[in-house]
């Protein structure tokens, strides 16, 4: 199997699993922060490293191995399948840039939420420099002054958005999905439970709209960042747009 899939997907693969099992390693061998480190944090967070950008797509949830199984499986269905259609250098461009533009999209609403929390701390007195040492280091308030009980509960919202995370390859897996919806929306899909066929229009575009409805409607908290999810297939969707403008035999 692993013989027939295309370059860049089987590399992407190997990254991902790499990456798992080294953050396995690590947590037995005290580097457990390691998943941390990699996982993508919000822009204007002191826990932010530029590196995180590209190292979040190839992180995983180490505590649930589903997440990685069920990313991989479509990746590999679905990517290499786009990959020999469209080459790999192409390929590499669309899966990249719809990573980015998941964690982008997930970033946006959490980005003006924190700037907000952070000037109303320097408003109340907080020297936020001092605040980002320490949730840079344990994220605790201790022997931090409290100028007042709302910038209590203010630092407490900052710290943990601060230390709060994303990872996981699902925004760029979107971006393939909903490039696969766009060119073959007729193809027929099969579903494991229960085990029937559906078009991929039907199904891939229904994942969407849940996945929308969770992002902006539900109230309903989990550990998914659907946001991302979204984002992931309007890069992919703006992509497949405008290359099938530039180039038919690949993108009719």
């Amino acid at each position: 199997m692993f013989q027939n899939i295309p370059v860049v997907t089987k590399n992407i693969l190997f990254i991902n699993i790499l990456v798992y099992v080294a953050m396995m390693v690590g947590i037995n061998t005290g580097f457990e922060n390691l998943p941390f480190l990699l996982s993508a944090h919000y822009f204007n967070a002191p826990t932010f490293e530029p590196y995180q950008i590209v190292t979040h797509m190839f992180t995983h949830d180490t505590s649930n191995i589903l997440h990685i199984l069920f990313n991989m499986l479509l990746l590999v269905s679905f990517g290499s399948h786009l990959e020999r259609i469209w080459g790999p250098k192409r390929y590499f461009i669309f899966y990249i840039a719809s990573g980015i533009g998941a964690l982008v999209l997930y970033n946006s609403l959490g980005m003006y939420e924190l700037h907000q929390i952070k000037q109303a701390l320097i408003a109340d007195g907080y020297n936020i420099d001092v605040v980002n040492e320490f949730v840079k280091g344990t994220g605790t308030v201790t022997n931090l002054p409290v100028h007042s009980d709302m910038s209590q509960v203010l630092f407490n919202e900052y710290s943990g958005m601060s230390l709060s995370s994303m990872a996981g390859a699902s925004g760029a897996i979107f971006g393939l999905l909903a490039a696969f919806a766009m060119l073959f929306p007729n193809t027929e899909l099969m579903l494991l439970f229960p085990p029937i066929p559906i078009k991929a229009k039907y199904l891939i575009g229904g994942y969407l709209a849940y996945e929308i409805y969770m992002s902006f409607f539900s109230t309903t908290i989990d550990n998914i960042a659907h946001l991302a999810h979204v984002g992931g297939a309007v890069v992919g969707i703006i992509f497949v747009i405008y290359w099938r403008k530039k180039d038919r035999n690949h993108f009719y």
